[in-house]
């Protein structure tokens, strides 16, 4: 039995990380796969780390491990501290909201599992999966980071801003990462693409969006971070 590991960096998401959790548990998967949930609270005020440890408790036949922060360090130092706690053999990143649909991992999976692919990203940007109409200039600007990312990757992805990237977890335990906020999706790819003999893949996967009224939290200072890490990890190697 194989295991997959997904990371839930939480923030403020008593709202929803019950919700998203259960989603999680009860994904479709195929028979030989098994998951390990790892929720990292990265010092939450709204009791969100008591709503996952209540959970934790409630779900016993889960394998799940709550890991918190003491002070708030951001997404991608949650993401570092879950990719050293994970210990399955393959690894995805699941946003603690509803943006992202568990029942879809199989998608990325199937790649892996049929020896074609080590890392499969997830694009909102392809194939015929739902997709929520919100943000006109956000989508200009992902699709912009994505396109300075792959001049300098020498990737041809549609999304590389995606939150649902899998990774066999070797490779990914391969790269030492630094970013500690949303900086980790051009870092983890610059770095991820200079590896000798990388395969990467791309599916279409749905997304169903969320409004800043909803608890979105990435904003346009995030934007131009990205370009400075895209700088900083493609062009300059960092």
């Amino acid at each position: 039995m194989q295991v997959l590991s997904v990371l839930i960096p939480a923030y403020n998401e008593a709202a929803t990380v019950e919700t998203i959790l259960t989603k999680v548990a009860e994904a479709t998967l195929f028979p030989e796969i098994s998951l390990e949930l790892i929720i990292v609270n990265d010092a939450s005020s709204d009791g969100t780390e008591q709503r996952v440890a209540h959970w934790i408790s409630a779900n016993p036949q889960v394998r799940a491990r709550l890991v918190s922060h003491p002070k708030n360090r951001g997404k991608g130092a949650a993401i570092r501290t879950g990719i050293e706690t994970a210990t399955g053999d393959f690894i995805i990143v699941q946003d603690a909201d509803l943006e992202y649909d568990p029942n879809e991992f199989t998608l990325l999976l199937n790649p892996i599992l049929q020896g074609h692919a080590d890392v499969v990203y997830g694009s909102r940007f392809m194939g015929g999966k739902p997709h929520r109409v919100l943000f006109f200039w956000h989508t200009i600007g992902n699709k912009f980071l994505t396109f300075i990312s792959n001049m300098f990757s020498n990737l041809n992805l549609t999304d590389m801003e995606t939150c649902y990237k899998m990774f066999r977890a070797e490779k990914l335990k391969s790269v030492s990462l630094q970013e500690n906020r949303f900086g980790f999706e051009p870092e983890v790819t610059a770095k991820i693409a200079r590896i000798p003999g990388i395969r990467i893949y791309e599916v279409g996967i749905s997304y169903y969006g969320r409004t800043y009224a909803e608890g979105k939290k990435i904003n346009w200072k995030d934007g131009f971070r990205a370009i400075w890490c895209i700088l900083k990890y493609g062009a300059f190697k960092g």
